[in-house]
């Protein structure tokens, strides 16, 4: 994990605890990541408790189906479809305002 002081992100004392880059890398090859929001990232909150979670992976049957069932009862802010970078890429809001990323890593060349 790393904080927003220690990336010098941020120098507000109630902002410098805050982690900025949480990773978890679960078995299968997915990685898990989380981060706070800061308040001067204005539109974009993250939910009630200003959080956002990533899933990031390779497999993209099994990415598409956590990005479904994850957002059942949430909202598609940007619905899963090729990015820019070249990777699938898509954003929701779950059913208890949690924000997800979720990006499928495109085959290597």
């Amino acid at each position: 994990m790393q904080t927003f002081g220690e990336a010098h992100a941020s120098d507000e004392p109630a902002e410098v605890n805050k982690i900025m880059h949480a990773e978890l890398a679960a078995d299968n090859g997915i990685l898990f990541f989380g981060s706070d929001t800061l308040t001067r990232m204005g539109e974009y909150q993250a939910g009630p408790n200003n959080i956002s979670l990533s899933l990031t992976g390779e497999d993209e049957g099994e990415l598409r189906g956590y990005f479904e069932k994850l957002s059942t009862g949430g909202a598609i802010v940007m619905p899963l479809a090729k990015a820019p970078w070249g990777d699938t890429f898509g954003m929701f809001t779950d059913k208890f305002a949690v924000a997800w990323l979720v990006n499928i890593t495109a085959p290597k060349a």
